[in-house]
């Protein structure tokens, strides 16, 4: 598993495999969450598979260990 965060995006990615290419994605379903902070997004590949989570708002959502902890891009 491999964790990104774009600060000024303020986005996390989890990767659920570690090769995520260009076009591997094939569906992407947003969760609704309780609260209106934030939105989560999950992509799944062509057979089905969850392989990524993507989190906005992430410095609202989720602990601050993982952000300090995550490869930082963008």
């Amino acid at each position: 598993m491999k964790v990104t965060y774009d600060p000024a995006a303020d986005t996390v990615y989890i990767y659920l495999e570690n090769n995520i290419g260009p076009g591997d994605v094939k569906a992407t379903y947003p969760l609704d969450p309780i609260e209106e902070v934030g939105q989560i997004y999950l992509d799944f590949d062509a057979a089905g598979r969850l392989v990524g989570i993507e989190i906005l708002d992430a410095s609202k959502r989720v602990p601050m260990e993982l952000l300090r902890n995550a490869q930082i891009i963008g």
